[in-house]
Order: structure tokens, then C-alpha cells, then sequence
């Protein structure tokens, strides 16, 4: 005797896990690429302090008093959008009658953003910015015996270069987050507003916001990061997603999206990044784990 059982199918889409972009909290966006493709920052110098020649002639041929006179140089800094990315995709319209709609256009464009573009743009950000870190000691493997030690390190860098006290965001994986929570000598303030927890902060260590980021959106040495959102300019110039009912040559959805963005780390700020980095084998180590 043959039965044949029913099969029942669920109008569910199995969507993969995401994470939320927390860029927003490690830059900041001062520039306005509003009709250009490049912005220029200029850099000017400034003069060194002297000892005013009361008494007396002036000396070593000076005319003034108040020492050598100095010209303060102005070069400048160009900052040109080098990220212009696209996607596109078609959904066949008995394809989307046929699946119960779980293709949708509308569904599968904020899919696209979500599990493509968003990664794509924090990765390129975060690569960036450890790249050009002002900071950037020797690979160490951080452990929770001395991870407290190293972020220390990390916060004293930042005050010798007189980076602002406020707004310092501290960057980890979840390895090193988990590392941090066995560490004895940390004590991580969990009392965070709401409004910080949707950005992202998951808690407080020694003033600065701490933000967890997966391994995958991270350079593959990343140890931890520690910055102020004055030195890293992230524009997106252009966010331009459509859907296209019907064109020619299509009986359903034409999906299109356009990203023009960019991230940049201003010379003279380079010192507000600190970079720790993994040496390799611990990377690829905690990786796999």
C-alpha cells in the first residue's frame, strides 16, 4: 500500500542574520560632496614660540623683536568619491505569483541593502580607517590577561596627541568583547541610554562608547580599534534604488541600485585612530573559533 503524505508549504522566507551598520558613531560627515566630485581641505601651519628680545638690539639679523618671522605654509588635501557601486536583478512576475510573493521586489531590495551594500560600505570604512590609523603598534595577541593593558595603551596614545576626551568609541570583535568580559581588571559600564544602544554602544570602558562589529566586516588582523569620529569623513553622495515595473524586455520586476560613497581619514587627524592589529595566526585562529 502507497500513501502519499502531505507536503505543507509555509509562506516564510529563511532570511540570513545582519547586523546593523554602526558607522555612523566612527565618522562623521563635515563635507558636502553637493556638486563635486572632490572636495579640498587645506592644512596650514603654525609658528614656533620664540623669546621676546626686551633689552637690547635685535640680534642674528632679525628686524623685529618678537624673533624670526616665519610664512605659515597652506597645502592641501583632496578627498575625491572613489566608490561607485551598482546591482541589478530581474524577478519574473509568475515567479512571484508562484512563490507566494516571498520574491517580491520591494522585499528583496531592502533584502539587498541589508545583507550586501550595508556590509560592503562599513567594510570598506572600517578598512580604511585602520589603514590609516596614527596608531598602529606591533601585532599582539590579546588575551584576557592583558587586553585591559593594551586598550590602556590605546587611551593614553589618544591623550598624548591631545585627541577630544568625549566621543571615543572603542571597536571589537566578539572575540575580543568576550576576552574583555573575562578580563579581571575590567569593569565595563553597562548603563547605556537608549538611544546609544540602537546606534549600536553596548557598554562604557573608561569614557570611551564600546561598539561590538562582526569579525566578517573587519580587517582580518582586527584586534580592536579606538577612535573619535573627528578624524574619519564617510560621505554617501548618491543612494539612487528603483524598481521597474514591466520594462521592455521584462514580464515582471526590474530591480537597479547605485551607491557613490567614500571614507577618508584627514591628515592631520590620523593621530585620533589607534589600530591595534592581531598577529596572523591569531587572527585566522580566532576566525575559525
Amino acid at each position: 500500500m502507497a500513501i502519499d503524505l502531505v507536503t505543507k508549504f509555509a509562506p516564510y522566507t529563511d532570511e540570513q542574520f545582519t547586523t546593523e551598520s554602526k558607522k555612523s558613531l566612527l565618522t562623521n560627515q563635515d563635507f558636502d560632496w553637493t556638486g563635486a566630485h572632490t572636495v579640498r581641505v587645506y592644512k596650514v601651519s603654525t609658528s614656533e614660540m620664540n623669546d621676546y628680545q626686551r633689552n637690547g638690539p635685535v640680534t642674528d639679523g632679525q628686524w623685529s623683536r618678537f624673533g624670526p618671522v616665519k610664512d605659515l605654509d597652506a597645502t592641501t588635501e583632496d578627498f575625491a568619491l572613489n566608490k561607485d557601486r551598482s546591482f541589478t536583478f530581474a524577478i519574473d512576475k509568475l515567479d512571484a505569483d508562484e512563490t507566494a510573493q516571498q520574491l517580491a521586489a520591494a522585499s528583496a531590495l531592502a533584502r539587498q541593502n541589508r545583507e550586501v551594500v550595508i556590509p560592503e560600505v562599513d567594510s570598506y570604512t572600517y578598512g580604511v580607517m585602520a589603514s590609516n590609523a596614527g596608531h598602529k603598534p606591533a601585532a599582539v595577541a590579546l588575551t584576557a590577561s592583558n587586553v585591559y593593558e593594551e586598550i590602556t595603551k590605546a587611551s593614553l596614545a589618544l591623550d598624548d596627541a591631545e585627541v577630544p576626551e568625549t566621543g571615543r568609541v572603542l571597536v571589537v570583535t566578539p572575540a575580543t568583547y568576550a576576552l574583555m568580559k573575562k578580563s579581571p581588571d575590567i569593569t565595563l559600564d553597562s548603563d547605556v541610554g537608549q538611544e546609544m544602544r540602537l546606534k549600536g554602544v553596548i557598554a562604557n570602558l573608561d569614557g570611551a562608547a564600546v561598539v561590538k562589529v562582526p569579525a566578517v566586516r573587519l580587517p582580518a588582523d582586527f584586534g580592536f580599534m579606538l577612535a573619535h569620529p573627528v578624524a574619519t569623513v564617510a560621505p554617501t553622495k548618491l543612494e539612487d534604488f528603483r524598481i521597474h515595473q514591466d520594462p521592455p524586455g521584462i514580464s515582471g520586476s526590474l530591480v537597479e541600485g547605485r551607491i557613490c560613497y567614500g571614507a577618508f581619514v584627514l591628515e592631520n587627524k590620523t593621530k585620533a585612530i589607534y589600530y591595534q592589529a592581531l598577529p596572523a595566526v591569531a587572527s585566522k585562529t580566532a576566525s575559525k573559533g
